[in-house]
């Protein structure tokens, strides 16, 4: 079973999110979540894919252990990610609420 690449978190770092941070244009912001909707889906998408082979591991169904490993691994390097950025997202909310008008 091949474990899929990491594509969609690297989407987060397009131009369209650079665009979206810097207040340019609503498409920016519509690309910026259409980036984040779509490592969310990648990080769900990997975290099945090592739950299966996790359960084959178990089960003695599993030919190498190796693929287990990097689906574990990549699963949980998206998941450290995933929740970098919604901190950093939290973050930058708290602050502009602090902000005075």
């Amino acid at each position: 079973m091949p474990i899929p690449a990491i594509g969609a978190v690297g989407a987060v770092d397009t131009t369209g999110a650079l665009s979206a941070a810097s207040g340019a244009t609503a498409t920016g912001g519509a690309s910026f979540g259409d980036a984040l909707t779509g490592a969310v889906d990648n990080l769900q998408q990997l975290q099945s894919t090592s739950n299966e082979l996790a359960i084959q591991a178990v089960t003695g169904n599993l030919d190498d252990i190796h693929n287990a490993t990097l689906a574990s691994s990549r699963a949980q390097v998206t998941l450290e990610l995933v929740a970098g950025v919604r901190n950093k997202a939290v973050d930058a909310f708290n602050e502009i609420m602090r902000m005075q008008a």
